[in-house]
């Protein structure tokens, strides 16, 4: 008797079984099942994808610290490059080759360290007298010297910077600390000596001195005549040698007889002049050893520079990495605002996938990167689906299933090629078979339970 009524009660389970598909309920996208939202479903293919990519979407951009730089905003300072080496020419040389430096743009004197300026005022009652206590200048005129910190210093009214001005900015500058210091501020300014721009001339020469420059600009045929000229005896090799910004320029004497442009080349501040009488440059070298001394002490200065250069570049790249680390961090405490997409269904891992910043993203990208991929045993690859919702009040919320079918492997291009928008939503359905052994498992449990409870009784 007992064993009839195990044996009923097993075929009752096995009935109801049959049934249990109905109480066993999975997600699927279907138009008909549906009652508050419209759906339509729309297949993927090379048409419908260009639709689905119109939707209009601007990707996020990371801030502005991610794209910046640690080496602008500054500048070097220094010397520029040493200067080519003569080369030392052969035997029997042709003839010298011409080379001229570029003309100086004419522009008024700078005052500077070491000019002696001259302060002359209306004799009787006029502001000199009140000027007690001035200093003579070495030519025993009254002014006063530009010193080393570019200022000139008058009692009872300080010490007034004048270096780097023209005669008509030193004016405008004296005139107003007179003005302050309650002085009559009538007076005339004018450069007594010129002591702190010269060039040197140098070699075959009768005396070979510095050349201040003055007011007027200094030319090269005035610097050889302020030598005593040029000592020649033969001018077939005999040349005219500039050494500028470490660079070495050469016009052989011949042309600079016979060309006024060459005589009337304006000189400027740091220029070095040697007239040579050999081709071997032999002389030229030892004049010019000292200049690239010069050079080389410039260089120190550059590299001093660097370093301060190097220094503000690690303080500007360790700001920007605290700013970069502190972004990150909010972005992992979710304190930045992204975009993201919603992957659920039969994929590998459900999640949502984050939106890239400053560029689109695939279908292809969410599925293989975010769900890592869509696994076969038990997803429906026939059945991927990509939900948006309208963002049109006047939709009333519809929504679009973007069907692929990727049954045939060639279907996956679309995926590569359908944009991603916020807040999709991705859907793989799941295996039929894959459906009906969860059912399977789920109530087979409970029903052998059941059947043994009810056989031992």
């Amino acid at each position: 008797m007992r064993h009839l009524t195990v044996l009923g009660l097993v075929l009752a389970m096995s009935g109801a079984l049959s049934a249990c598909g109905n109480l066993y309920r999975s997600p699927v996208v279907d138009a008909g099942v549906t009652e508050d939202t419209a759906l339509r479903v729309v297949a993927l293919n090379g048409e419908t994808v260009s639709l689905a990519n119109r939707a209009p979407y601007a990707p996020r951009t990371l801030p502005a610290l991610f794209s910046q730089t640690a080496g602008y905003g500054s500048g070097l300072r220094g010397a520029g490059a040493l200067p080519t080496p003569p080369v030392t020419t052969a035997p029997a040389p042709g003839r010298l080759s011409l080379s001229v430096p570029q003309t100086p743009a004419i522009g008024p004197y700078h005052i500077g360290v070491g000019d002696v300026v001259l302060l002359a005022t209306p004799s009787g009652g006029s502001s000199v007298e009140q000027l007690s206590g001035l200093l003579a200048a070495q030519n025993s005129r009254q002014g006063y010297t530009v010193q080393d910190d570019g200022a000139i210093h008058i009692p009872n009214v300080g010490r007034i910077v004048i270096a780097g001005s023209t005669l008509e900015e030193a004016e405008a500058t004296l005139f107003e600390s007179l003005i302050s210091a309650q002085i009559d501020p009538t007076f005339s300014l004018e450069i007594a000596e010129f002591n702190s721009q010269r060039i040197t001339v140098g070699g075959a020469v009768a005396r070979p001195m510095a050349v201040p420059l003055q007011l007027t600009p200094l030319v090269l045929s005035e610097a050889l005549v302020a030598a005593g000229g040029a000592a020649l005896t033969d001018e077939s090799y005999a040349s005219i040698r500039i050494y500028r910004d470490g660079q070495l320029y050469q016009i052989p004497m011949e042309d600079f007889r016979t060309r006024p442009d060459l005589q009337r080349l304006r000189l400027v501040d740091g220029d070095s002049i040697f007239v040579d009488t050999t081709y071997e440059l032999n002389d030229a070298q030892d004049y010019f050893a000292q200049q690239i001394t010069l050079v080389e002490l410039r260089q120190r200065s550059r590299q001093a520079a660097l370093t301060e250069l190097q220094t503000e570049v690690n303080l500007r790249r360790a700001e920007l990495a605290e700013g970069r680390q502190n972004y990150l961090t909010r972005m992992e405490l979710g304190a930045v605002e992204r975009d993201y997409v919603y992957l659920t269904g039969e994929v590998g891992q459900q999640s949502r996938y984050a939106l890239p910043y400053g560029q689109q993203a695939s279908l292809a990208d969410a599925l293989f990167d975010g769900a890592n991929g869509v696994p076969t045993r038990t997803g429906d690859v026939s059945q991927i689906y990509v939900l948006r919702a309208s963002s049109d009040p006047r939709d009333f919320g519809a929504v679009t299933a973007w069907h692929l079918d990727a049954r045939n492997a060639a279907n996956l291009t679309l995926a590569a090629r359908f944009e991603l928008r916020p807040d999709d939503v991705i859907f793989v359905a799941e295996q039929p078979v894959t459906r009906w052994n969860r059912v399977i498992q789920q109530i087979t449990p409970s029903l052998i339970t059941s059947g043994v409870t009810a056989a031992t009784r």
